[in-house]
């Protein structure tokens, strides 16, 4: 049920979101159909991660599927109850990037938002149809970038998502950039807001640090057309983090929140987790033997094949995000530590909430709202 609201509808393409609020694609295992089908039903728009998702699914089903299938099934599954969603495709999961966008197009997914790199080559894989193209950006020059490839394809993003340095995951940041004045949102988001109009007036999606009600009616204020929330949905019910990760969220406090560096993610970005994860703990711990096994983080040898990845190669300065992400959904739990990623605003959540609750709460239902005497 979408919960009454003042905040603007937010159109993207063919879609007509009753709240202006996308639900962040997280991976690995948190953002599946269940969370998505919850955020789609109250009115906002759903998002799964590709990450990932041919073990989950695999193992749900208790057969083997390749990325294709995986990710058809799970779209599928995530639009059965109504509304709309979508799926977040990372470009530096270059070995599963096409077959990915492929089935999302194919199952018929309300958008693509994709980040984690540039999506330069994303247009050019298959008529998009129906589906809205919308880049993940960190800066109004990458947006430029982004929308010259584009139209020379003849295509434009349907909107774009501005992420900031206070998000969790990967970074499109420098570690050293990170805490920049110049790079807040509001410093970000006039630049992009002048890009996106010189490239048809595309709706511009503000994310990172983004947490309630009064934050959403800023950033419209402010010129945004809607919001992106991931950690907000990571601490609900519907989310595929394990009740660890979960508890760990919301006993996480404004210290606990660092960007890994060194040791730090093999896609080479900043990846913000909390302290107390174990994996990250045991990470800074030298000398260990590398334990990567999954080979999702792959970039080409020199005969063109996806077999690298630096975490395998080098431990000292790098750790195997797969085999931690999985752990912390829930998967291979025995096989390696989890590791906890998050964005700031965990440190302001402090308890689990049904989805139903928590976009009645960002939309501001007056019955949730605090009471005042």
């Amino acid at each position: 049920m979408v919960p009454p609201t003042s905040l603007p509808l937010l159109a993207i393409q063919g879609m007509q979101l009753a709240l202006p609020i996308l639900q962040g694609g997280m991976g690995v295992g948190v953002s599946l159909a269940p969370l998505a089908s919850a955020v789609a039903a109250a009115g906002g728009l759903g998002l799964i991660s590709s990450a990932g998702l041919d073990r989950i699914v695999s193992r749900r089903l208790g057969r083997k599927v390749g990325i294709y299938e995986a990710v058809r099934l799970e779209v599928e599954a995530a639009k059965a109850r109504g509304g709309f969603a979508g799926v977040n495709i990372m470009v530096a999961l270059q070995r599963d990037f096409v077959s990915s966008v492929r089935a999302a197009l194919d199952a018929g997914a309300d958008a693509i938002v994709s980040g984690a790199g540039l999506p330069l080559t994303l247009p050019a894989i298959q008529p998009a149809r129906a589906t809205a193209l919308i880049p993940i950006v960190s800066s109004a020059r990458a947006l430029a970038v982004i929308c010259r490839r584009w139209e020379r394809q003849h295509v434009r993003p349907d909107a774009v998502v501005l992420e900031g340095p206070l998000a969790g995951g990967h970074l499109g940041f420098r570690a050293d950039q990170v805490d920049l004045e110049e790079n807040t949102l509001e410093r970000l988001l006039p630049p992009v807001k002048e890009v996106a109009a010189a490239h048809g007036d595309l709706p511009v999606i503000v994310a990172g640090g983004v947490y309630s009600h009064e934050d959403i009616r800023r950033f419209i204020a402010l010129g945004a057309d809607g919001v992106q929330m991931g950690t907000r949905f990571l601490a609900t019910e519907e989310s595929g983090a394990s009740a660890a990760y979960k508890e760990a969220v919301v006993r996480a406090r404004p210290e606990d929140m660092v960007v890994a560096d060194a040791p730090g993610s093999p896609c080479g970005l900043p990846f913000r987790v909390l302290r107390e994860s174990p994996m990250y703990r045991e990470a800074l711990v030298r000398g260990r033997p590398p334990r990567c096994a999954k080979g999702y983080v792959l970039f080409k040898d020199a005969d063109g094949r996806f077999t690298r990845c630096a975490a395998r190669d080098d431990n000292e300065h790098f750790f195997c995000i797969c085999e931690g992400l999985f752990s912390a959904a829930g998967y291979d739990p025995d096989r390696e530590k989890p590791l906890y990623t998050a964005g700031t605003t965990a440190a302001r959540v402090d308890r689990i909430l049904r989805t139903s609750e928590l976009m009645a709460e960002l939309a501001g239902a007056p019955a949730l709202l605090p009471q005042v005497a």
